[in-house]
């Protein structure tokens, strides 16, 4: 009888091959980010400006968001959510309606990108990993980086937990900068200013972000 050969350790290399890829042939269904946050200003009554006031957004930048110009970053969309008092996970990636959700490889879907604010250079391609939770607080999602030049730095409400799947990624915590590798992981305060972005081209992680 042939010997059993030992089961292989877990390594990077396994989660790599079950990401895919992320960027889709079609478009992906956040362009409507714009249309949800001008829905939400309008049911409360509020102009660009007041919204302004709330969040320390620009005016311009407000429009160009609902007029899905730019797309914004997830620290920008739950700054708008918190000020808006709707709900970041329904703005992102849908309310849901279920008790639990298990999203298979291929049924994984690209639900947000995000540009820079000031190049309008692709930064971000988001997709949910558990879309369908009803009144969930956390947000899993598998997200491919680019190359930040702006260094855009975001701060907001809540947590952060990151965990590097492919590539280096560069981290700005505070007045800290990091590299992190496949493997690696960082937990961060979200009030705390910080910058996550590829290194040297695409990267990929997995990211977890508590709403506070």
């Amino acid at each position: 009888m042939e010997p059993t050969p030992p089961k292989p350790h877990i390594n990077v290399d396994y989660f790599e091959d079950l990401t895919g890829d992320l960027t889709p042939a079609e478009d992906p269904s956040s362009t409507s980010i714009g249309d949800k946050i001008r829905d939400l200003r309008n049911e409360k009554g509020l102009s660009l400006i007041e919204l302004s006031r709330l969040t320390g957004f620009e005016v311009e930048l407000l429009s160009n968001i609902e007029k899905k110009e730019f797309q914004p970053q997830l620290g920008t969309i739950i700054r708008l959510s918190k000020a808006l008092d709707g709900a970041f996970s329904s703005l992102v990636a849908g309310s849901g309606d279920k008790l639990y959700s298990i999203t298979r490889r291929d049924d994984q879907k690209v639900i947000s990108r995000s540009t820079s604010q000031k190049s309008m250079k692709p930064l971000y391609t988001y997709k949910s990993l558990a879309p369908e939770v009803k009144g969930r607080h956390m947000e899993a999602l598998m997200v491919e980086l680019e190359d930040d030049p702006d260094e855009d730095l975001s701060v907001h409400d809540g947590e952060e937990f990151i965990y590097v799947i492919r590539g280096t990624v560069q981290v700005h915590v505070g007045e800290e900068t990091f590299y992190l590798l496949a493997g690696d992981s960082i937990y961060y305060l979200s009030t705390t200013p910080h910058l996550i972005a590829g290194k040297n081209g695409k990267a990929t992680i997995l990211a977890v972000l508590y709403e506070g």
